[in-house]
């Protein structure tokens, strides 16, 4: 019976050791993501969020007589306005009935004036690139071409391709002037073509339709619930929050007046922060959680809804991979640049299973806990270089390694050269994943 007992109690201290050491791990990465937030509030606005300025993260040399000769790349557009004036127009108005109920407060008129200077600087420039946006493209550019001038150097061809998007051919053209600049003997070709779009920027509708489940619906009203609202904020811009309270959707104004104020962060108007400056690193922080999730509910491999979204870029992903087949075959194939969206990037991020993005859990509290933060994906600027190593054109072992942001990443494949891969391994890994959803996907369309 003491036996028992004993072993009892070891197993309750070994249970309550492990609680603490998943609850102190919880916490130092919460901890992380609100210091992120701290440092750099556009951390918070998830796909809002800003490209560095400034890259400089150490490379692992490649294998002994390897050498970089292809790159493959998609990219997200630079900076740009916010797509439309319906999430300005969601605060701005609420204030402007506030207003003409005479419920400002002195900060609420400061705040409602900032808005006017806001909505009139973006007027009809709704969705258009801004220059820090033209800048990110250009910088992202002069360090690929200085990095790789085994690739890029001398008379290398360069082709570069768009969505149909102005933004984004703006972007293409802000990348190739710099490359340009870099190497004037390279052989560019840029193109933006209707026909491309089905990989481009493939929107699954079926996919899309069939995200919130209920059981998704379900799990992330109750992720929010204790996250929602901003009763400091409200009584710090409204006299009477309670009459207020009919027009305003505490919710809504206070999701949408953050993202106005982090937005011009991406605008010639980005050293004023005034609306960033009214909420707490804590406020931010819960706003960047709840949007969080719904990104993982839209585009990762969430089994609340089967876990099946990432499959939207399929298309793309084989794309890369045939686009790659073809270039290995030359004796020097250059590079080839793509530039797209946010939606095309992270799901495809997502697919590839690239730093643990493909993630699978029904439990949105585990999001943070295993470092599955959208605004480390794809803020605007972002990138995914795929880099191709051998030894010379004869050279039958390629290598691949793949940058997230410019930065080595992982896959969930095996390897004897981490950060590289062997690309057969890669392809056979890659295209088995394609062919077992597709055969899921037919079966389940036949039934």
């Amino acid at each position: 019976m003491k036996d028992a007992t004993m072993k009892q109690t070891r197993l309750w201290l070994l249970a309550a050791a492990l609680l603490t050491l998943h609850l102190t791990t919880f916490t130092a990465q919460a901890q992380k993501v609100v210091d992120i937030i701290k440092k750099h509030p556009a951390y918070a606005s998830c796909n809002y969020n800003i490209y560095p300025d400034s890259v400089n993260y150490i490379m692992t040399p490649p294998p002994k007589d390897k050498h970089p000769f292809y790159i493959s790349h998609y990219g997200r557009h630079g900076s740009r306005y916010i797509s439309n004036r319906k999430g300005y127009d969601i605060p701005y108005l609420m204030m402007l009935h506030a207003d003409s109920l005479d419920e400002l407060t002195p900060i609420g008129e400061r705040v409602l004036e900032e808005m006017k200077l806001i909505m009139h600087d973006s007027e009809d420039r709704w969705g258009e690139l801004t220059d820090n946006g033209k800048k990110q493209h250009r910088q992202i550019a002069r360090r690929m071409a200085e990095n790789y001038p085994e690739v890029l150097g001398g008379n290398a061809t360069l082709s570069a391709r768009s969505t149909i998007v102005p933004r984004c051919m703006m972007s293409m053209g802000a990348a190739m002037m710099e490359m340009m600049q870099v190497n004037p003997q390279l052989d560019i070709t840029m193109d933006a073509p209707k026909r491309t779009m089905w990989y481009m920027n493939h929107q699954d509708d079926n996919l899309r339709k069939g995200y919130m489940t209920p059981e998704a619906k379900k799990a992330y009203n109750k992720y929010i619930k204790k996250r929602s609202g901003n009763t400091r904020l409200m009584e710090k811009l409204f006299l009477n929050p309670d009459i207020v309270e009919e027009i305003v959707d505490e919710t809504q104004f206070n999701y949408y007046l953050m993202k106005m104020g982090l937005f011009q962060l991406h605008t010639h108007r980005y050293r004023d922060t005034y609306l960033i400056d009214i909420f707490t690193t804590e406020e931010l922080y819960k706003l960047w959680q709840m949007d969080n999730a719904l990104w993982y509910i839209q585009h990762g491999a969430c089994k609340l809804n089967g876990g099946r979204q990432p499959y939207s870029q399929r298309h793309l992903l084989r794309q890369l991979i045939a686009d790659a087949d073809s270039c290995l075959r030359l004796e020097r194939p250059g590079a080839q640049m793509r530039f797209g969206h946010e939606t095309v990037l992270l799901p495809l991020t997502c697919l590839l299973g690239i730093n643990g993005y493909d993630l699978e859990t029904d439990n949105l509290e585990q999001l943070e806990t295993e470092g599955w933060w959208c605004s480390s994906v794809f803020p605007m600027g972002s990138n995914l270089q795929f880099i191709f190593y051998r030894r010379n054109p004869a050279d039958k072992d390629v290598l691949v390694k793949v940058l997230l942001n410019e930065e080595e990443a992982t896959l969930p494949l095996k390897t004897d050269c981490a950060p590289y891969y062997h690309w057969s391994e890669f392809r056979r890994f890659y295209l088995k994943k394609l062919a077992k959803y597709e055969k899921e996907r037919s079966k389940s369309l036949s039934e």
